[in-house]
């Protein structure tokens, strides 16, 4: 049974392990409410998980430590076991899937673990997980579906109400539902008043789609930018866990959470990954009712490859506005290109990229397309140039007033 004494015993244990993150007001991320983030990504490990896995392998009876332990993870839980084990001098075999980013892997090595990649997703990682437990008789760490770990998990809401006794929301990333199980449950017991939102990527909302339909249901696949919540099945503990203590679960799509993974780094100097930046991106957005409060978005993690760092956040400029592309048909005649460019200047656009086409597809043989890719301050700005050129004849193709 998961109980309050159980995560306060956790909270104990971890003061020797793990690093307290303090609270950080994030004013911009959503001017209408008070927002303050919850920096897991800057824990040991990069990521909340260290505090469910230490915790767990805490409780190991010794025969269990004999033998060792064995995990299965997208790579954050990952590199909490294999820091727990190592400190404890324990032998420890993780199983990812094999598209997990290299530096995630290398990480958990670097922890003192041996690894198993496996074909797939998590889901695969986990069956393979299983399989040699039972052959070599490892103690199994579960990612998000053990009492212990979410007990360590929920050590963080317990953090939270020291820090923010007032606070009227706390919104948290679901991927199997370990972090707001034990969030959720400890916030829940304290302050029954204090609501708890959980947040999905769109492309993975396994614990969203199970609860609007009241039974655990899984998804034939997950595709998200978001890996370390792409699970297709959250866990039976953690799906009766949030039916019983969160309000609310919401989903997010691919362009809003490069969109705050961006304003994370622009505005708080604070790296994400983009299951960590699904909780900004909610209240970012406004998928959550926060108008008005004082809000906590838990950042679970940072441990974001960085090869795909700079598509994220051309990402976020384009869906913030930023960035856009300009698609115009003109004539083939001197003088069109300084028309257009001193329109972009004369409204404070700054081009970045120019592409002139002479197209088969243009009706008017004398006819061109002028693609241009420019910076701007919002998409109030983008569709303010976009209004000009209209207005001074220009056709911009595809534009829908």
């Amino acid at each position: 049974m998961l109980t309050l004494d159980s995560v306060y015993k956790a909270s104990h244990v971890l003061k020797e392990v793990i690093r307290r993150t303090d609270l950080i007001k994030a004013p911009k991320i959503n001017p209408d409410a008070e927002v303050y983030l919850k920096p897991e990504n800057l824990q040991v490990t990069g990521s909340f998980k260290v505090r469910g896995a230490y915790y767990r392998i805490s409780q190991l009876t010794e025969a269990e430590r004999e033998k060792g332990v064995i995990a299965c993870s997208a790579g954050n839980h990952a590199q909490g076991v294999a820091l727990a084990a190592t400190k404890a001098g324990i032998k420890s075999l993780i199983c990812l899937p094999d598209g997990a980013p290299i530096s995630k892997v290398e990480a958990t090595k670097g922890y003192g673990a041996d690894v198993c990649l496996v074909p797939g997703v998590y889901d695969d990682a986990y069956n393979k997980a299983l399989q040699l437990r039972d052959e070599k008789g490892y103690t199994f760490i579960h990612p998000f579906d053990d009492e212990n770990v979410i007990a360590g998990q929920g050590t963080i809401g317990l953090e939270i109400l020291d820090d923010l006794p007032e606070v009227d929301a706390v919104v948290v990333p679901i991927g199997g539902g370990g972090l707001i199980s034990g969030v959720a449950f400890a916030i829940k017991q304290l302050n029954p008043k204090i609501k708890v939102y959980g947040v999905q990527a769109a492309g993975a909302p396994s614990m969203f789609n199970s609860i609007h339909d009241n039974k655990i249901e899984r998804l034939d696949s997950v595709a998200t930018l978001a890996d370390g919540i792409a699970v297709k099945e959250p866990g039976k503990n953690t799906f009766e866990l949030c039916r019983k203590y969160v309000d609310e679960i919401v989903t997010v799509t691919e362009d809003e959470i490069s969109g705050a993974i961006l304003a994370l780094i622009e505005q708080q100097k604070m790296i994400a990954e983009g299951a960590g930046a699904v909780s900004v991106a909610a209240v970012m957005f406004n998928k959550v009712p926060v108008k008005g409060k004082k809000v906590v978005c838990v950042v679970s993690g940072g441990n974001i490859d960085v090869t795909i760092l700079n598509r994220v956040i051309r990402r976020g400029l384009v869906k913030s506005g930023r960035s856009g592309m300009l698609n115009i048909e003109l004539l083939d005649k001197p003088g069109q290109l300084l028309g257009v460019s001193e329109i972009i200047a004369k409204h404070g656009g700054n081009v970045t990229t120019v592409r002139h086409e002479r197209a088969d597809e243009n009706p008017d043989i004398n006819g061109c397309f002028l693609r241009i890719q420019l910076e701007t301050r919002n998409s109030e700005h983008l569709e303010e140039i976009k209004r000009a050129l209209i207005e001074a004849g220009y056709r911009l193709v595809d534009y829908i007033k």
